[in-house]
């Protein structure tokens, strides 16, 4: 996540947000079609959709830093944006950032200090001195110090010292920091992607207040079902396939719940699947009657001479009824073939996870964890995980469930204890960041890479419902970070291990996905261990706990 402030001085004076027409293309993919939106002042609005709908590129596009191929934008002078990566450059502390964050208010603390030192009893520096205060009273440059100390102590950063450069924390701690400069920075709209990754509890506890508090327009893509429900007071829907039922735009404005809409979204597929059906059934109706009608005014038999001249009046009536109604029925079907309902795309479902040898047979467990310490950052006396183990592993930030997993993993020394696992054991980590050696690669190169020609045949990516089939040839690395974590996904299922780890599952996956990802988990015939702060999960969790505390 990146903050960036963008101004403009024609728009001075607004204090909204506003899209018309949006359209955008990468190459030969359309991202983004005639988009209208309009955030008002004080709205919430939650960006939902499929990875690779178009979230980021928007939320870009709102704030200035991407160019639209066609529509305009207007938003207010002081619009903030929070971005998924952190781009920094090498010497940058964390104090540089949240300086820059800070930067209004140091300015007009010193123009209040400079006017004060001036005062000579003329009205230009009376003048001077009295804008100063107004402005300095304006942004609360004497509270400004505590604020900032509030906002990091909210995030859980207040335990690390300002002077640490950027690159030498890690990235979740970047993106809480990114956070916290931008709420420290108090623009007049927020546009933030994906602004829970990396927060604990009573991270989202503290982003959720300021959220509910702010004086402005804000507008968030976001992964956490909790958070929309909490926070969100609409939801704006980015589906490709809306503009298949005839609508304007593609973002469509659900005014309930997440919860809600789950069910409006499934009633909504539901009406366009039937509409389809019904016109598909009228267009061979219409049809039939233009063929059969055609072919009775053209092949009548002729009248004999006794009868030629009754039949011949009652005929030309009938066969002038019967072009009539094929000449509706041919205007009706023109009209139909020229309006009608697209066909509803299949939806990108995920198939579940292919059967194979994921379990071990009882009797020995898998792994043990006993008296493990690594670095200050873990301490656990012992955890052990049996072939069917379905564990949650919860704890705020820094208290070492990403650690205790790469253990398990096998990818981290520890500093004391032991860690045994069972002969044969194959493990597989889902991390949270996933980062590919080769992102030219296509995701299907990498996959036949991954399980081998024969196995890649006889379970094709395509078939896991987790890639888009025209995604499928395009390099890892112009995906979304969505669609990189399905990639990352598909390559573990595929040959599913015995053991299963996975850190924030729900990360950056759709909505639909992590659903039915943990339905899918729920089911898993091996052992199942996750890591995660998602609190929808964790209320559906029927599985044991393991509750971790900082080291």
């Amino acid at each position: 996540m990146h903050t960036q402030t963008l101004r403009q001085s024609t728009a001075a004076r607004l204090d909204h947000v506003r899209l018309d027409g949006i359209s955008r293309s990468f190459g030969d993919r359309r991202v983004l079609t005639d988009v209208n939106l309009v955030v008002a002042h004080n709205a919430r609005l939650g960006l939902i959709g499929e990875n690779g709908s178009g979230k980021s590129t928007l939320l870009r596009i709102a704030a200035g830093a991407d160019e639209p191929d066609a529509g305009t934008v207007a938003r207010p002078a002081r619009t903030g944006l929070l971005w998924q990566e952190v781009p920094h450059d090498a010497d940058d502390t964390v104090d540089d950032l949240i300086e820059r964050a800070l930067a209004e208010n140091r300015r007009a603390e010193k123009e209040l200090t400079d006017a004060a030192e001036q005062l000579d009893g003329t009205d230009d520096a009376t003048e001077r001195y009295a804008n100063a205060l107004e402005n300095a009273e304006r942004l609360d440059v004497w509270g400004v110090d505590a604020r900032r100390d509030r906002v990091l102590a909210g995030l859980g950063l207040d335990s690390i010292r300002l002077d640490r450069r950027l690159d030498a924390v890690s990235g979740g701690q970047r993106s809480r920091f990114a956070l916290a400069a931008l709420l420290l920075e108090r623009p007049d709209a927020l546009l933030l992607d994906e602004p829970t990754n990396h927060l604990d509890d009573s991270a989202v506890a503290f982003l959720r207040d300021e959220l509910m508090g702010w004086k402005g327009s804000v507008l968030f893509a976001s992964h956490d079902r909790a958070f929309l429900d909490e926070v969100a007071t609409g939801l704006v829907d980015i589906d490709a396939s809306r503009a298949a039922v005839g609508e304007a735009s593609r973002a469509t404005v659900f005014g309930g719940s997440f919860t809600e809409y789950l069910d409006a979204k499934q009633l909504e597929r539901e009406r366009w699947e039937a509409q389809f059906a019904a016109e598909q059934d009228e267009l061979k109706r219409l049809k039939y009657d233009v063929d059969v009608g055609a072919r009775q005014v053209s092949h009548r038999r002729g009248p004999t001479d006794n009868d030629k001249y009754i039949v011949k009046f009652k005929q030309a009536r009938t066969d002038g009824a019967i072009s009539r109604r094929v000449k509706d029925a041919r205007g009706r079907l023109e009209e139909l073939r020229e309006n009608q309902v697209r066909k509803p795309p299949k939806v990108l479902s995920f198939a579940g996870i292919p059967t194979g040898s994921h379990a071990l047979a009882d009797g020995e467990a898998l792994l043990s964890v006993r008296d493990v310490s690594v670095d200050g950052r873990l301490d656990i006396d012992r955890v052990t995980v049996e072939p069917r183990t379905q564990l949650l592993v919860t704890g705020p930030n820094g208290a070492g469930k990403s650690t205790l997993l790469h253990v398990m993993a096998g990818d981290l020394r520890v500093d004391k204890g032991s860690v045994s696992r069972r002969r044969g054991l194959r493990v597989q980590l889902l991390e949270q960041d996933v980062r590919f050696a080769r992102p030219e690669a296509s995701a299907r190169e990498l996959y036949e890479k991954a399980l081998g020609a024969k196995r890649a045949a006889q379970l094709p990516l395509s078939s896991l419902g987790l890639v888009a089939p025209r995604d499928l040839d395009r390099p890892v690395g112009s995906l979304s970070v969505g669609q990189q974590r399905r990639v990352a996904l598909a390559l573990i299922i595929a040959k599913p291990p015995h053991l299963f780890l996975l850190d924030e599952p729900t990360n950056h996956l759709s909505l639909a996905l992590a659903t039915e990802l943990e339905e899918a988990l729920g089911t898993y015939p091996g052992a199942v261990v996750i890591a995660s702060h998602d609190r929808w999960l964790r209320r559906r969790w029927r599985g044991q706990e393991l509750a971790l505390h900082p080291a």
